[in-house]
């Protein structure tokens, strides 16, 4: 889930097209969970092949980023290493809320409960081995840069973001800013109408672009300080303090200026401050990676996607053409830069 910086963070709306002829770098394993909770069926089943293996992470990869690389987005897809140690509460925590929500969902089926039951399914999602490896075949199949990351995911990203690598991060936590990356993206794999919880509303979610420097300079405060708000607030290595969100925080950060002062002054203490400090101001992150693009398998991708998984191979052959133009395009825009 990340930090919670959504009531003091100004984003700019923005159209996937903005993007064109831009380098990003995606949260893997941030956007495979999107996939898996927003791809299901209306009684919050995921998409399964007829082995019953679920698919909706492999829905999503190929679909939303066939739709980016048309845009003229060119993706590179960054994968969690091992996690901190002080990330295992966190990790035990969201596997405690998954169980409750298939509970919860089974019950809501027994009941005919179908919005409550597609709400619950979207908390229950799981993201297996099986499935990271799957998701790895696939886009090496496609083509595109993969990069795995010592530690997590979000850090690496904005470190290539950070060296100039890549023009942004991408994911749907904030969590990005603490890292450094000089520019998030939220949304951009997410993108069309979706349908609220539990009520008969559907809204547009467009991506959003997020400037570390004026979000520091618009709020008054340093990258140091915007982390000691994050520790304040609860990130996914400690809890936080009761009763402080993100303006309370940001105002405390403001009167005191450090999180030791701040804890001073509350009476309070966040176990592993420090630690959890260095995460963000230096986290553990690799230069060992290369960002080239290939021409798309298209057989392979095929043979992964319509002979092991049931996908329809006419609406795989539509997503590969539209990679296939991106290429092309992606060449040319080359050569001019080379020859202009």
């Amino acid at each position: 889930m990340g930090v919670n910086l959504r009531d003091i963070v100004k984003a700019t709306p923005k159209k996937i097209e903005d993007f064109r002829g831009k380098v990003v770098a995606i949260d893997a394993f941030n956007t495979l969970y999107q996939f898996l909770a927003i791809i299901r069926q209306p009684d919050g089943t995921p998409l399964k092949d007829r082995r019953g293996e679920v698919t909706s992470h492999l829905s999503g990869l190929l679909y939303r980023t066939a739709n980016l690389m048309q845009s003229g987005v060119s993706p590179v897809f960054v994968f969690d290493g091992e996690p901190p140690k002080l990330k295992a509460k966190t990790i035990k925590d969201r596997a405690e809320v998954k169980q409750r929500a298939e509970r919860e969902w089974k019950e809501a089926l027994e009941e005919g409960d179908l919005q409550r039951a597609r709400s619950k399914a979207m908390q229950t999602s799981r993201l297996t081995a099986e499935m990271v490896d799957q998701t790895k075949r696939l886009i090496e199949l496609m083509g595109l840069p993969m990069v795995q990351a010592p530690g997590e995911g979000e850090a690496q990203a904005s470190a290539m973001a950070a060296k100039g690598d890549v023009f942004a991060a991408a994911s749907q936590d904030y969590d990005s800013l603490l890292f450094g990356a000089p520019t998030l993206i939220r949304n951009l794999t997410i993108t069309g109408r979706r349908k609220l919880p539990r009520k008969n509303v559907y809204v547009d979610v467009e991506p959003e672009q997020v400037e570390l420097d004026s979000t520091l300079s618009g709020l008054g405060i340093t990258r140091e300080q915007l982390v000691d708000m994050g520790l304040l607030i609860g990130t996914d290595f400690n809890e936080g303090v009761r009763g402080v969100g993100p303006k309370k925080a940001l105002n405390l950060i403001r009167e005191y200026g450090t999180l030791e002062k701040v804890m001073e002054g509350l009476g309070v203490q966040i176990e592993n401050a420090i630690e959890i400090r260095e995460i963000f101001l230096r986290p553990l992150m690799t230069a060992d990676y290369s960002l080239q693009w290939r021409d798309v398998d298209t057989d392979g991708v095929k043979r992964l996607l319509c002979e092991e998984h049931d996908f329809s191979a006419d609406r795989v052959t539509v997503a590969l053409e539209k990679m296939s133009e991106a290429a092309r395009s992606r060449e040319q825009r080359s050569l001019d830069q080379w020859f202009g």
